[in-house]
């Protein structure tokens, strides 16, 4: 008896064991129109799949352009000891720091941000994933020198 069987109770279906030891002979083009057939099958199958899951990516993707002189929020990495911006901790400071101006747009995704002199050591060219729009409520306004 074969692993497969021992441990399923039934034959193992894989391609290669489609046929009894004793039946394995060439069957000419019906056997190729048949391998181009199922190939088809699972390139169609695979297709569908695909396109179902480029929709569910293509529905959470949202296109983000900001415009020179415009406050955006600037996203803090919360990497659990790095000291980025001064404070240690993956849980110690905020998601997002103070509202900063947009200098200018670098490419297609990146954005230089106008930081102050307090910030000198971090690069002030962002991606744009990390910064957010800034609505102007005075709530989510952080004195940077704590960060």
């Amino acid at each position: 008896m074969a692993p497969y069987e021992a441990l399923y109770g039934r034959r193992c279906r894989s391609l290669v064991g489609w046929f009894e030891l004793g039946e394995a002979q060439l069957m000419g083009t019906d056997l190729v129109q048949d391998s181009l057939d199922k190939v088809k099958i699972i390139q169609d199958q695979l297709h569908i799949a695909q396109s179902r899951q480029k929709s569910y990516a293509d529905g959470r993707v949202c296109d983000v352009a900001f415009m020179v002189g415009e406050r955006v929020l600037l996203w803090v990495l919360p990497m659990k000891g790095v000291m980025r911006l001064k404070k240690k901790g993956k849980l110690s400071r905020p998601r997002y720091i103070r509202p900063f101006g947009i200098l200018e747009r670098v490419g297609e995704m990146a954005y230089r941000l106008a930081l102050p002199p307090g910030l000198l050591a971090v690069h002030h060219v962002f991606h744009v994933s990390m910064i957010r729009k800034y609505h102007g409520d005075p709530s989510h306004l952080l004195d940077f020198s704590s960060v």
